[in-house]
């Protein structure tokens, strides 16, 4: 069997059978579309000619171009997948990836908002949804959701209206390898949510109905115009702006949250809105959505919470992803001791 089709039927396995996300199925299929590449360049284009000195040369080929740690460790386990897939059809009479061995990857503890500083952020986006501006007011029930039930940016914009129970202070969440879960949410993040709904969520797509129908109306008007002063033309022919229309207007959107144009609203848009808060805040590391998710799972358990109740919380298929909560805990208490501690 040649690679490239190898790798079309294991891409397609890892989608339909075993649930994995579209995030991941991309990087598994970069990760393989790499390895394919270089077996090429080695004149290797059937999966016969995959051993373990091949896999090991592409290995160290991506240290030498300076791949970080992690990422060469994702892409051992991709092949090692692929690999397995390879023996279990029947395509492979061995595993060559069985002993493909990769460096550890570097763990780097998360970055974690302090509670009084997320308290202080939260404070400064109700103010500014004070004003009205619906904007403003949905920015508030994103991150106020965010950081209540602890959400990964990819769960937050799949969300639905219909995933929301006001009644019960719940968000229906579809996780990694479409694993759902019920997550609750507090009092403060339930007026966000109430407010967004009621007055900011409608106001957004009502306003882009209104500029949708604006444009199309110009266009159809300019067409027309057009249409008029062109010699013969049928004036009966629907316009092209008119076949358009249904194409810019905004449907009736199910999504909890939309942008000014009406439409769900995007990873990188909610990455922008948070980027730009946190630039407020002191600290370093990433500065997109998982921050929040990583301090409301620091808070919890600095506040006693269980770990595997957390692990729950999160939606972590392994207590031992979780567990780097513990770690975190760990260093800002050591980081207490050594400035309150007179002997520290």
């Amino acid at each position: 069997m040649g690679i490239d089709a190898a790798i079309d039927d294991y891409l397609g396995h890892v989608r339909v059978e075993r649930g994995y996300s579209a995030h991941t199925a991309t990087a598994y299929a970069s990760d393989l579309a790499d390895v394919a590449a270089f077996a090429e360049r080695r004149g290797v284009t059937r999966v016969e000619g995959l051993d373990l000195d091949l896999l090991r040369d592409w290995l160290w080929e991506a240290t030498e171009r300076g791949l970080a740690r992690a990422t060469i460790a994702r892409r051992a386990a991709s092949v090692r997948g692929f690999t397995a897939w390879l023996l279990r059809t029947g395509a492979l009479p061995t595993d060559p990836g069985t002993r493909l061995r990769s460096p550890r990857a570097q763990r780097t503890l998360p970055r974690v908002v302090a509670a009084p500083a997320v308290d202080e952020l939260l404070g400064r986006l109700a103010m500014r949804a004070d004003t009205g501006d619906p904007v403003a007011v949905r920015d508030l029930a994103i991150i106020e959701l965010l950081y209540a039930a602890a959400l990964r940016v990819s769960e937050l914009v799949g969300l639905d209206v219909a995933s929301v129970d006001r009644g019960r202070r719940t968000v229906r969440v579809m996780g990694k390898g479409s694993k759902e879960r019920i997550v609750p949410y507090g009092a403060p993040a339930a007026r966000a949510l109430d407010r967004y709904l009621e007055v900011a969520r409608p106001a957004l797509l009502a306003a882009a109905a209104a500029a949708a129908a604006d444009t199309a109306a110009v266009a159809s008007s300019t067409e027309e115009d057009a249409a008029r002063d062109a010699p013969g033309a049928a004036t009966e022919r629907p316009t092209r702006a008119t076949r358009s229309t249904a194409s810019i207007r905004p449907v009736a959107n199910r999504a909890l949250f939309v942008g000014v144009r009406g439409g769900r609203l995007g990873v990188r848009a909610v990455y922008r809105i948070v980027a730009a808060l946190l630039e407020e805040l002191p600290g370093s590391g990433p500065s997109g959505p998982h921050a929040f998710r990583h301090s409301a799972a620091t808070h919890l358990l600095d506040g006693g919470a269980d770990l595997r109740e957390v692990q729950e919380f999160l939606g972590h298929a392994s207590l031992g992803t979780t567990q780097i909560y513990t770690h975190v805990s760990a260093e800002r208490l050591k980081q207490s001791y050594r400035t309150a501690h007179p002997r520290a």
